[in-house]
């Protein structure tokens, strides 16, 4: 289920992004199991966080950040280089 955010909810959200430090780190291994455990742990607390990607191009980035996107069901809000933001609502 893909979540569709409203410009307003998007711009929201950008405004609370901004007071967020990056909590997960992606090193040079890239998105292993551990990783994408941690991502997902993280939104089910947080439901807003930064992630850094670090060792890895433009373009490698881009399509970890879109595999986190689909495999976690979560929402690209914002990026900025290698600093990207993802929101997923929590369950309640």
């Amino acid at each position: 289920m893909k979540i569709s955010l409203s410009k307003n909810k998007r711009k929201e959200l950008q405004k609370k992004a901004n007071l967020l430090k990056p909590i997960i780190m992606i090193g040079h291994k890239g998105l292993t199991d551990a990783v994408f455990a941690e991502i997902d742990g993280a939104l089910n607390i947080h439901e807003l966080i930064k992630v850094r990607i670090r060792g890895s191009d433009k373009n490698e980035c881009a399509e970890q950040c879109l595999k986190i996107e689909q495999e976690l069901n979560a929402e690209i809000v914002h990026k900025i280089g290698f600093i990207t933001v993802f929101y997923r609502p929590l369950l309640t």
